[in-house]
């Protein structure tokens, strides 16, 4: 126990952020003391510290630190997913554009190099231009084909006719009923005397 006082004491003199390594070396001092002093030590330490030790010393019964951050968080997208077709296409259309690009580079140095493979190189890059043209083409092509199938559903002329018809004949028969109930009301008042 003097060693355990002495260690605190010097602790105290270091200053404040020490005595709490102080106290963990006075812990295993004690510890090492015998079986029943390290125990009951460490009870008077840990209750002098605020209990930071122990299965519940983190707020939960298993001694749970705080719940971690789940790895992957799904946040609504700005922009809605493309649709599959046309995402297939935009790809296709990516990488046509990209070999052509290398081609194209190849060529020019190719040619500056002043080597046999720049003919082939230019023709082979005419070529996947005009492929790649088609490749872009083919996304906008497919995204307008997507849209009128899928997109908004319209009502052919007939349908949106019909319909038409038939607001006009209720607004009709609303404004005949109104009129009817005027009337009605017109001719119940003509009997009366306005001073009885």
């Amino acid at each position: 126990m003097e060693t355990t006082e002495r260690v605190r004491t010097a602790g105290a003199r270091l200053g404040g952020g020490v005595t709490d390594g102080g106290g963990q070396l006075a812990d295993q001092l004690d510890v090492g003391a015998g079986p029943g002093a390290g125990a009951e030590s460490r009870e008077r330490t840990d209750g002098g510290r605020g209990g930071s030790r122990g299965p519940g010393a983190y707020g939960g019964p298993t001694g749970g630190y705080a719940p971690r951050r789940q790895l992957w968080v799904e946040e609504p997208a700005a922009r809605p997913r493309l649709p599959d077709p046309v995402r297939r296409a935009a790809v296709r259309a990516v990488l046509i554009v990209a070999v052509t690009l290398v081609q194209a580079m190849t060529a020019f140095f190719c040619a500056l190099a002043e080597s046999w493979l720049a003919f082939p190189m230019v023709l082979s890059s005419v070529a996947s231009t005009v492929a790649a043209t088609w490749g872009v083409l083919d996304v906008w092509v497919t995204r307008q084909v997507w849209s009128q199938r899928n997109g908004v559903v319209s009502a052919p002329s007939s349908t949106a006719r019909q319909l038409r018809r038939e607001r006009r004949r209720a607004r009709r028969a609303a404004r005949v009923t109104a009129r009817a109930s005027e009337d009605i009301r017109g001719r119940g008042a003509t009997g009366r005397l306005s001073h009885p």
